[in-house]
């Protein structure tokens, strides 16, 4: 297997991935879907975690090889920022989700300085909307922000848009059509398994907010999204 799909054959190893066709999950962008990728999980799997770290250092090595440094996004990239910007030797920072109201109110914890170049560590991505929050965070303060690294990518075709308008680069180590190429392969080792994806074949759910909706058709066992 290569890396995508060894990762995305981890994370249904450890359980990381929650299926539940009749009562959809919301995840932080408001967005409702009957599958969450909890990627908080990997950090009680050491062998996992530092095959996440390599699998950043390798990709922004070679594609944002001249960044300054490393930002991680409060909370879950926080942990992955640290570890990735140990092993490449470089300084690390992170964004808050909103100011602090004690103490100096950062925003931004870290020394960042102007004209900086951050790549900025996520865990997943969704609509793109909390990484780009960040980077826009990070430009105000001075930085250059010249990419985004995650570990796992949901692909909705609104997160793509929205990073190309905000001309921000971004790269995962894994994503979501081989999360489920890999669960189809191992459907025959779970029995509760197999029997959720076919029942996420006969349902179709909807998601969306105000300003788009999309949604996935589950058909015979393979996830693929509808605009």
């Amino acid at each position: 297997m290569n890396r995508k799909q060894q990762l995305a054959s981890e994370l249904l190893d450890i359980e990381a991935v929650s299926l539940k066709p009749n009562d959809p999950f919301t995840w932080s962008s408001g967005l409702q879907a009957p599958i969450y990728c909890d990627n908080r999980l990997t950090l009680s799997h050491p062998s996992l975690r530092s095959e996440i770290a390599e699998g950043f250092k390798a990709v922004i090595t070679e594609n944002y090889a001249d960044c300054d440094v490393i930002a991680g996004t409060a909370t879950a990239g926080i942990p992955h920022a640290a570890i990735v910007s140990d092993r490449l030797e470089l300084p690390m920072i992170y964004v808050r989700g909103s100011a602090k109201k004690h103490g100096k109110g950062n925003l931004i914890e870290g020394k960042l300085s102007k004209g900086d170049r951050v790549v900025v560590v996520e865990d997943l991505i969704s609509t793109g909307k909390s990484s780009i929050d960040v980077a826009n965070a990070i430009q105000e303060a001075g930085g250059v922000v010249v990419g985004v690294v995650a570990i796992f990518s949901y692909g909705l075709k609104i997160g793509t848009k929205n990073f190309a308008e905000h001309n921000i680069s971004h790269n995962t180590l894994t994503d979501f059509e081989t999360l489920i190429e890999q669960a189809i392969k191992k459907r025959c080792h779970s029995r509760r398994r197999t029997s959720t994806i076919k029942a996420m074949a006969k349902k179709r759910q909807k998601i969306g907010d105000r300003d788009h909706s999309c949604g996935f058709f589950f058909v015979g066992g393979a996830i693929v999204e509808d605009s």
